[in-house]
């Protein structure tokens, strides 16, 4: 188990087309968009402007330290989230959120906030609670949620850093 949650490092593979067509690898790497905040490391992969997504679309803007995705598009990240025990969860949360694009309500519950996308998160390694209005639920590795829109919050109640990987869909209301 990693150490730090600042230790997660996310590899990023990119294949395409060759001159010929045939199928190669066009990068391997480390991602360098990342964001190493107090709470969590966000490694964000792959950013899409638009759906349907042309093949052969290079990877959007990219940026680590803003969670929605463009609009009409998606991204793709890997976060790992340091156990609230280890950092000022109730005083930092909210402003590692406004630091990341989002705006959390100062009447809500620490960590609460909304995005106008619908989240496909997978538990990759330890666990996490995830909040909603109407209450929480525990997931472990190998568990996925899909938030559609609604008022959440991570809280990570372990000892161990919770790493997870997360599609962002740009979504309406």
């Amino acid at each position: 188990m990693t150490a730090s949650h600042r230790d997660v490092y996310a590899r990023l593979i990119v294949t395409g087309s060759g001159p010929d067509g045939e199928s190669v690898f066009i990068s391997d790497a480390p991602t360098t968009d990342r964001l190493v905040g107090e709470g969590y490391t966000r490694n964000q992969l792959w950013q899409g402007l638009e759906v349907p997504t042309p093949v052969d679309a290079p990877n959007g803007p990219g940026d680590a330290s803003v969670i929605p995705p463009p609009p009409k598009g998606y991204g793709y990240d890997i976060t790992a989230f340091a156990p609230d025990s280890h950092w000022n969860y109730e005083a930092g949360y909210a402003k590692l959120l406004a630091d990341s694009g989002v705006e959390p309500d100062a009447a809500d519950a620490p960590g609460m906030h909304t995005t106008d996308t619908i989240d496909i998160v997978t538990v990759i390694s330890g666990e996490i609670h995830v909040l909603v209005e109407s209450g929480e639920t525990l997931m472990r590795q190998g568990d996925t949620i899909v938030l559609r829109g609604v008022k959440h919050a991570w809280r990570n109640r372990s000892d161990s850093p919770c790493v997870v990987s997360a599609v962002h869909i740009s979504a309406r209301r």
